[in-house]
């Protein structure tokens, strides 16, 4: 190949979407986003994202050098609102099974999602050749039907209160970047740097002088 040359390829994508159908989850990841612009509708949202184990659909994944076998994930982006047009207020009245009371529609903690097993309908979509799959409906387990447990380590984070720009490496990347592109990162990012600027600038501040010594030479380059 010519040194001189720069070569763009396709990537691949050998790994096949979840398969269409109804399937047994359980929720295993609940991620506070922060406020998310759509170009689509020209507005900002508050959002989260849901994400849920699939213990029927696996893959061999390496970790700390070793190979295990481990549940396939699906997940779905939210607006963070329990209104009577809200998806996510209908996802999860379909998942329980039952409409929320009054009392709960004023504050429903969603870290109590965590464990809770479902099953969940996969459908495909189609973008520039490309096969996703997506979530669609979410309904209540079956009766009779055992629910498993969860495999995964659970993960619940909030922007809510977070003292410093920093994510637990337990997110996925993907999630990661649509964290640092919300409202409240960006917010937080301006913060944490005016507090360090304001630390150098008391301590340049503070620091004495230097003491004078007999004999000592400037450290300078003479041409």
């Amino acid at each position: 190949m010519n040194q001189h040359q720069l070569i763009a390829k396709a990537t691949v994508n050998n790994i096949e979407p979840i398969p269409e159908g109804v399937f047994v989850a359980v929720c295993y990841s609940v991620v506070d986003i922060g406020t998310q612009y759509s170009e689509t509708f020209d507005k900002s949202t508050h959002k989260v994202v849901l994400s849920w184990e699939t213990p029927e659909h696996r893959i061999e994944v390496e970790r700390d050098g070793k190979k295990l076998n481990v549940p396939r994930v699906i997940s779905r982006r939210y607006t963070v609102s329990l209104g009577d047009k809200a998806i996510l207020r209908r996802d999860l009245e379909s998942w329980r099974g039952r409409g929320f009371t009054a009392e709960e529609l004023e504050g429903f903690d969603l870290k109590k999602l965590l464990g809770a097993a479902c099953q969940l309908q996969v459908i495909h979509t189609r973008k520039d050749s490309k096969v996703y799959a997506n979530v669609g409906t979410i309904m209540a387990l079956p009766k009779g039907v055992t629910a498993p447990e969860l495999e995964s380590e659970p993960i619940f984070f909030t922007l809510a209160g977070l003292a410093e720009p920093k994510l637990p490496a337990a997110l996925p990347e993907w999630i990661q970047e649509l964290i640092r592109q919300s409202r409240e990162w960006e917010k937080l990012t301006l913060a944490a740097k005016n507090a360090t600027a304001m630390n150098q600038g008391s301590k340049e501040t503070n620091e004495p002088e230097p003491a004078s010594v007999v004999g000592a030479t400037d450290d300078v380059l003479y041409e």
